[in-house]
């Protein structure tokens, strides 16, 4: 759904995290492209999700062929 100028309105939720790890993140994140503590932990979480996801689609299948790899390194900008 687009508003104002064409950008796109998304639903967000809110979690908690430790005061300490926040203030940690927000060190961790000075001379990045993250703007935000936000934005960092979207991006870990996305990262982390799509690893577990595809270690799920993995079980018992070996290990992945060239194709796979080739096609995650893409996805990431690496290819």
């Amino acid at each position: 759904m687009a508003g104002k100028r064409g950008a796109v309105k998304r639903k967000y939720t809110t979690i908690t995290i430790p005061a300490p790890l926040f203030e940690k993140m927000t060190q961790s994140i000075k001379g990045t492209g993250f703007s935000s503590v936000s934005d960092y932990v979207t991006y870990i979480l996305r990262e982390t999700t799509a690893k577990l996801n595809d270690a799920k689609a993995n079980r018992g299948k070996g290990k992945p062929d060239e194709d796979e790899i080739i096609k995650k390194l893409r996805s990431l900008g690496y290819v």
